[in-house]
């Protein structure tokens, strides 16, 4: 599955628990006629990748959705659901750069690093 829109919010990673497990949160707001702010988290390794995206920027997000369920003290279970990404692209201009600026060679290898050849 995949989730197309522009970046809203890129927290900072944050390390849980004693064994080390990684997570970054993404919001994206989608582009349709009722748009969607999605929290879409980055896990472990996939941190990363977020570090070249900023606030503003057109992506697209390939995701999976995960659930679990967690039983109450009182015996109740309840369901969460989960929004994970494994890839983000990016989808050209946004809103944090003027459309009269050219790209610099920086920013022209970051994109190339993006293909999958």
């Amino acid at each position: 599955m995949e989730v197309t829109g522009k970046i809203k919010l890129i927290n900072e990673t944050e390390t849980i628990g004693s064994n080390g497990f990684k997570k970054r949160d993404i919001v994206v707001t989608t582009d349709e006629q009722y748009p969607q702010d999605l929290l879409i988290q980055f896990v472990q390794d996939k941190c990363e990748i977020l570090n070249s995206y900023n606030v503003g920027q057109n992506v697209k997000i390939a995701i999976n959705l995960r659930g679990r369920e967690w039983v109450n003290p009182q015996g109740e279970a309840k369901y969460f659901n989960t929004i994970q990404g494994w890839r983000i692209e990016n989808l050209g201009q946004s809103n944090t750069q003027s459309p009269t600026t050219p790209p610099t060679a920086e920013t022209l290898a970051e994109e190339n690093d993006n293909l999958p050849f």
